[in-house]
């Protein structure tokens, strides 16, 4: 049999059972999800993996947002010596746990995009909480009479004065992301997008849960 006759017998084979060729598959491409939150998995067909370059807004967005998880993670160090309420406690780890891994995330948002982490203007050493004196304070921050008054609280005293003003804290993170989405060019990033939005969702609930906390106060 010729090597033609081979190849139409072949494809008459084919025909008839209904088989065709097909196309190699890419592989799925797997968004990992912003902390406590599952991944998205997209096909080439339907994930745009063109490059975005983000704004001065979405940039100052990120850097920001490092500086204001740096003072509610030095808030919730707080909680291991001048609180004694477990469901108060278990609140401040986990919001802990979870803005350390989006400041982690942030700061490799800005490195994969080749953008320095803190401005030339900015001040990244939160330890005192300090900004700096050109940089206008942003939402939600407490001010240093605030940290200084729930340093030197303990007990039922600095509970309270740790969910209402995590509650101020958290508020402020919603006017953030509101304002971000507010301007225009901005959030066109979709793992930024995600991200904020994710902020915006999981600080509203716990902001929900610190009011419940609050109701079981003691008169």
């Amino acid at each position: 049999m010729s090597k033609q006759a081979s190849i139409l017998k072949l494809c008459l084979a084919l025909a008839l059972t209904g088989t065709t060729a097909r196309p190699q598959q890419s592989p799925p491409i797997v968004q990992p999800g912003a902390p406590g939150h599952p991944g998205k998995t997209y096909t080439p067909q339907t994930v745009d993996t063109s490059p975005r370059t983000p704004s001065d807004a979405d940039i100052a967005f990120m850097r920001g947002m490092i500086m204001h998880h740096s003072q509610a993670v030095a808030m919730t160090e707080l909680l291991r010596t001048r609180s004694h309420n477990p469901e108060v406690q278990a609140l401040g780890s986990r919001i802990s746990i979870s803005q350390t891994d989006e400041m982690r995330y942030m700061k490799q948002w800005l490195q994969d995009r080749h953008i320095p982490i803190a401005g030339s203007h900015m001040d990244m050493d939160m330890g005192g909480m300090q900004m700096p004196d050109e940089m206008p304070p942003m939402p939600g921050m407490l001010t240093p009479p605030q940290m200084d008054a729930l340093a030197h609280a303990s007990g039922p005293a600095f509970d309270h004065l740790f969910l209402t003003g995590m509650i101020q804290h958290h508020t402020g993170a919603l006017t953030m992301v509101q304002e971000l989405f507010n301007t225009p060019g901005t959030g066109q990033d979709p793992q930024l997008f995600d991200f904020a939005s994710d902020v915006d969702n999981t600080q509203l609930a716990e902001i929900d849960i610190m009011h419940g906390l609050l109701k079981k106060e003691k008169p």
